[in-house]
């Protein structure tokens, strides 16, 4: 790209920032919250809204419908050939409750002061239209200063990820030879901090399953039955306390078939970040780490794979006492996953390891709720360099190629049904909030991820 192109893009988006933060403004003010059916005229909403901003700058942008909420699809020649790219967001929204939590209205955003300068406080601030909004931003710059993006692009923002995008695989399925491309971009991650931006090259995958016990014909009296008939609260909680091995390891047997350690280089790299544990712990009031004893802190949260219980229920819970010995037992277990591991065959695994610990009389069924797995981005193709070199020019300094402990699963579907490797360069930070009360943006960061997707499309196409 030219000096003088360059200079003339993000000077443009320098001066229309505060345009660009108004118009964020509006698409914040939507309470398009995809999980309540009473906001299902403002998930349309948000996504006309979009739809009208992309065609803004030169896009046919189209809403295509799904059981739920519709899919805003896009495209736009470019100026020139070049590489296809994808680009991919979300509209919808998590539910802001509890209202009372919140310092302002969670769809009326406040711009407040912050350690680094304004921010906007506001649901969906930075997860995800905010983040969705940068590279449009950056778009925008584009067409005001060259005529449009300089290479063909897609745009795909779904209105349905907050509610683990039910529709999205069927809709990319149903539209491939449309989607046809040769690289997505996401920014729906995080930096490592203000100062250091950051490319997610891993996530990890999971199974999420429910485990139910059933004993007793009927619940029955502790005085009468108990030492005598199978307490299934007793044996869920008692095959649950297996799990895990002495050492912070998943117990099950062929858990870790297929887990590779990682790269030495790659170890090389995360030991250097500026990491404490201490202080990550002590953020959430806690001070003593667990997990597989023998592995780094970032490693068990990158490129290990874990097992939790996330909710036990059964017999009587309300107030005061009834000595009742439950004929039901019910646990929710989620298994975070790494490249190497099988969905299907760590849900299998899990339902052996219970059956095996079953006595008589005890009877077990497993529901699963998601299952994907995990991802390695190679750093070595040319739209991941491109971002590097995007990153390293607009912050001075080269990009933390980090790993995320959780999941992203429209990544495993761009790249199974549309054949597409992804780069996740998000803007993010750790404080941010995300689905909890008082989720915000760090304009900074808002800004200068403009900033990054505006010079990024200059390094892909090549000018």
């Amino acid at each position: 790209m030219s000096e003088t192109l360059e200079h003339r893009l993000l000077a443009r988006i320098d001066a229309d920032h505060e345009a660009a933060v108004g118009r964020l403004v509006d698409w914040l003010r939507i309470p398009s919250v995809s999980a309540q059916p009473a906001h299902a005229g403002d998930c349309l909403a948000a996504a006309e809204w979009v739809a009208a901003e992309l065609r803004a700058i030169g896009f046919t942008a189209r809403l295509v419908p799904t059981a739920r909420h519709p899919v805003v699809v896009a495209t736009h020649p470019g100026t020139a050939p070049g590489p296809r790219l994808l680009y991919y967001g979300h509209y919808d929204v998590q539910p802001a409750e509890p209202f009372e939590l919140w310092t302002s209205p969670p769809f009326e955003p406040a711009r407040v002061a912050g350690p680094h300068g304004p921010r906007l406080v506001a649901r969906g601030a930075v997860d995800d239209k905010g983040q969705t909004l940068m590279w449009i931003e950056a778009m925008r710059a584009w067409h005001a200063e060259a005529g449009g993006p300089p290479c063909p692009i897609l745009a795909v923002i779904e209105g349905e990820e907050e509610i683990g995008s039910p529709n999205l695989d069927a809709m990319l399925a149903a539209h491939a030879p449309e989607l046809a491309a040769d690289a997505a971009i996401i920014s729906d991650t995080g930096m490592w901090d203000i100062d250091v931006p950051a490319i997610t090259t891993r996530l990890r995958g999971l199974v999420y399953t429910q485990l139910d016990l059933k004993a007793a014909s009927r619940d029955l009296h502790s005085g009468q039955y108990g030492g005598a008939a199978l307490n299934p609260l007793n044996l869920i909680t008692r095959i649950l306390g297996q799990l895990h091995a002495p050492n912070g390891a998943v117990a099950i047997p062929g858990f870790y078939d297929g887990v590779a350690d990682i790269d030495p280089g790659l170890r090389a790299v995360w030991q250097k970040l500026d990491y404490s544990e201490h202080d990550f712990l002590g953020g959430i009031g806690l001070s003593v780490p667990v997990g597989e004893a023998d592995r780094s802190p970032l490693e068990r949260l990158w490129a290990r794979p874990t097992a939790d219980i996330n909710g036990i229920w059964g017999g009587y819970t309300g107030d005061g006492s009834k000595t009742v010995i439950a004929s039901e037992a019910h646990a929710k277990v989620s298994f975070r996953l790494v490249p190497g591991q099988d969905p299907a065959r760590i849900y299998q695994l899990f339902q052996d390891f219970v059956r095996a610990r079953l006595p008589a009389d005890a009877q077990a069924s497993f529901q699963l709720f998601g299952a994907a797995p995990g991802f390695v981005v190679d750093e070595r193709t040319p739209t991941m360099q491109a971002a590097i070199a995007a990153l390293t020019a607009e912050f001075d300094r080269p990009p933390a190629l980090i790993g995320g402990g959780g999941s992203i699963p429209v990544v495993e579907s761009l790249k199974r049904i549309l054949g597409l490797d992804t780069v996740l360069m998000g803007f993010g930070l750790e404080d941010d909030q995300v689905h909890s009360p008082n989720e915000k943006f760090e304009l900074a960061c808002f800004h200068r991820g403009t900033r990054s997707h505006a010079r990024l499309l200059a390094r892909i196409a090549g000018n």
